[in-house]
């Protein structure tokens, strides 16, 4: 930390704050705009036993996953969209070696609202006669005080931890979102606001004079955020709405030497555990490959 006001911190210091075991929320929703320089650096630092709670996740999850980082997910769904399933996942799910609790999708997302608002529980009425029920034993059924009919009541996501990506924040953690912002976005401040610990990294660190004058874009604010990291490029290889596109010809990559245990081994050897820190995993890149990914927008 530079002062008593200050957040800033490194990507160090966000590992630290998620030790082995912990109750994980990655920002993000599928391939967009995950905090994979945090990923990597867990990775590289041997977490393991982590229980990712999410909604929609992707690569982040299949990456982690991959590396023997993760004991539970607990999520709708864990693929690459358009590239295909997410073979580490399948791989460790199908040989037993992650335990996996499904929720419906929009139920994903309620368990962060309930977190949000500090419930105990949220109510769903649509999960009778599904296999949901059956296979999950912390969705309970409970009668209506209202109307007497038989509603579930589904656990809160209350994650220990939450670690996002953004667009910029000054040093006391009010973390700027695009004016213009899809679910993604939306979706990484409720999970900010149902945690005590927010790890944000940005593209930027700018100034407070900066947050002034758009502070109608400041959707987390300073006493949200425990820690904020400067990480240019920190999402990549998912995209980052308004600054980079995500980067088709590694993912594709990405997917090929994940096929086989000693390819996706060899993708680690070459992207997470050979680069000594996150500059070094972006010159593995390769500033030509990043900047035709750049896309130009105002916040």
């Amino acid at each position: 930390m530079t002062n008593k006001t200050s957040k800033v911190g490194s990507i160090a210091d966000a590992v630290a704050l998620i030790p082995d075991g912990t109750r994980l929320a990655i920002g993000g929703f599928a391939i967009y705009q995950h905090p994979m320089a945090v990923v990597r650096a867990l990775i590289r630092a041997g977490r393991r036993d982590l229980t990712i709670v999410g909604t929609v996740n992707g690569n982040e999850v299949d990456l982690l996953v991959g590396a023997g980082c993760v004991k539970r997910v607990e999520t709708s769904y864990v693929g690459l969209e358009k590239y295909g399933l997410a073979p580490n996942f399948r791989r460790a799910v199908e040989e037993g070696r992650v335990e996996v609790v499904d929720y419906p999708e929009v139920l994903s997302f309620d368990r962060f609202r309930a977190s949000q608002e500090n419930f105990t529980f949220w109510p769903c009425d649509y999960l009778g006669g599904t296999d949901v029920l059956a296979r999950n034993p912390d969705i309970k059924p409970f009668t209506c005080p209202a109307t007497g009919r038989t509603l579930h009541a589904v656990p809160p996501a209350d994650p220990e931890v939450v670690v996002l990506h953004a667009i910029a924040a000054d040093e006391r953690g009010n973390v700027i979102l695009p004016q213009r912002h899809l679910l993604p976005q939306g979706l990484d401040v409720i999970m900010a606001r149902g945690c005590d610990t927010v790890i944000v990294t940005v593209e930027k660190i700018v100034p407070q004079s900066m947050i002034r004058r758009h502070a109608a874009q400041v959707q987390i604010p300073s006493y949200k955020t425990t820690l904020v990291v400067e990480a240019p490029w920190g999402a990549h290889p998912t995209a980052l709405l308004g600054r980079y596109a995500t980067d088709d010809a590694h993912f594709r990559d990405y997917v090929a030497a994940s096929a086989s245990a000693d390819g996706f081994a060899a993708y680690l050897d070459r992207y997470v555990h050979g680069p000594a820190d996150h500059q070094a995993y972006l010159d593995a890149v390769g500033a030509g490959r990043l900047g035709s990914l750049t896309e130009f927008d105002t916040l």
